[in-house]
Order: C-alpha cells, then structure tokens, then sequence
C-alpha cells in the first residue's frame, strides 16, 4: 500500500530533493524524472521508478494507479504527497503530478551493441541540456541505437535533461566516454565514423553512408576539434543559403540523421 508524506523534513523528501545536484546522483546512481508522459513511456520501455511520488489529487488517474501498482509489484515504493512537497521536489512552480527517482543506467561503452542499429549518434562536449533531449528524440525518431556522449558533456541525468528527453532517455541507450577510450573502441568494429563540419568541401547528401554510421556532432559553440576531424572517414555540411552561418547541433544532427534514413529506407 502506498504510504502517505505530507511533511518537509521527512528524510526521504530531503534525500530526493538532493538528487537536482549532480555530486548527489553520483552518489547515490539515482535521478528524476517528471510527469506521467515520461514515466509511461519509461514503463513502457520496461524501467519503473524505484520511487513514485504523486499528488493526492492525482491518486484516481488511471496512468497513476496503473504506475503505482506496476511500481509496487516491481519492489518499489508509492509514495501520496501533497503539490507542495512535489514542488519541493521539482524545482518547477507547477510541479508535474507524478515524479519518479529511477537507478541511473550503466553508460560503459562496453554496454553498446553496434550492431543493434544503423544508426549512431556521437555527441562531443554537448553542453545544453535541451539539445541532449532534442538529439536523444531525433535518435528515437529515426530509429537510432543511442547516443554515445564524448568528452565533457552535460549530465543526461540532470533534471533538466531528462525533461527535454521527453521520454526518450529509456528509449535510447546513452554511453559516456573520453575521445581516446571512444576512438579504439569504435575501430575494434565496423563502423562509418561521419563529422559535421563547416570546413567539409561536400554535402550531407553526397555520400552513400554505411551501416552503422556514427554521426559524430561537435560542441554548440566550437564545432569539433581538428584532430577529431581527421579521425573522420567522412566529413559533411549543410548548406546555408541565408546569411547564418550554421545551425543548431541538434538540428543539424536531425537534418543528417533523416539523410541516413533515407538512404536506408
């Protein structure tokens, strides 16, 4: 049965609040996720909370009782609060009605299947959390295995990140790992390692791509180093017929992945 928490300083509320700072979900290899699209989908992706909170208000929706008690079955914990204390949680003025604490995944490289999918995307030192959550959706739409985070990207687990997945990070296997370990391990397999680059003489559109492609996207503001590029066996822009120089990384991604697509399809 779930058990009822209507105040502050209960420990557990303490401890889930912590879980906004990344030193916290280290620690413990949790994180958060908001909203009952997000949860459903994680659900239906086959990850349930360790925790669910939900609004007492909430309690006869049929998506919370169905969380609730698929939460409950699989060992964990329904917790009934009040919008306050969600509040508190969150971070957000108008609290999402459920939120979730779920085990953070294992992110190794040694975790990716290569040969689950065509396609693979490779961010290096992505910073903003929406464009992770864009980039992850991208991946999900076009049917992508993943995306591999290289370098110092933004936390996946960050609240905020998680919310702009809009349910994508359960869908999307995520790995993480430095250019020097991501480099051998990528050439240990087959593999078509595509950048994006302003400085490619062709278009995304010029090249047949093989599978599985990795669709290497560099940081928003200083694209990908020099080095990196030349460890490319492709390197490929989009035209810009306006007076912008380029696009936003994921936007870009999107436009290149759907070519790949294309090609497939």
């Amino acid at each position: 049965m779930p058990r009822e928490i209507t105040a502050y300083s209960n420990p557990l509320v303490k401890r889930v609040r912590n879980l906004r700072e990344k030193r916290h979900r280290r620690e413990e290899g949790l994180f958060l996720a908001e909203g009952l699209r997000i949860l459903a989908e994680a659900q239906e992706a086959g990850h349930l909370p360790q925790w669910i909170f939900y609004a007492a208000d909430s309690a006869g929706h049929p998506l919370v009782r169905r969380l609730v008690a698929a939460t409950e079955k699989a060992g964990g914990e329904a917790i009934e609060t009040t919008r306050d204390i969600l509040h508190k949680l969150s971070g957000k003025d108008n609290p999402q009605t459920v939120l979730g604490v779920y085990r953070q995944f294992d992110t190794s490289l040694a975790r990716i299947d290569r040969a689950a999918a065509g396609i693979w995307i490779v961010a290096q030192s992505l910073r903003d959390p929406g464009n992770l959550g864009t980039i992850l959706r991208t991946g999900d739409a076009v049917g992508a295995g993943g995306l591999i985070l290289v370098d110092d990207c933004v936390d996946p687990f960050s609240v905020e990140a998680v919310r702009a997945t809009m349910g994508a990070l359960f869908t999307q296997r995520i790995a993480q790992a430095r250019w020097e370990d991501f480099l051998p391990w990528l050439r240990a397999g087959p593999g078509q390692l595509v950048g994006t680059s302003l400085k490619a003489t062709g278009s995304y559109r010029a090249p047949r791509y093989e599978a599985p492609t990795f669709l290497l996207v560099g940081n928003e503001a200083q694209g990908l180093p020099e080095a990196y590029e030349a460890e490319c066996d492709l390197l490929v822009k989009i035209p810009m017929l306006g007076k912008a120089d380029s696009l936003n990384a994921a936007v870009a991604t999107a436009v290149i992945a759907y070519e790949v697509l294309g090609q497939r399809s």
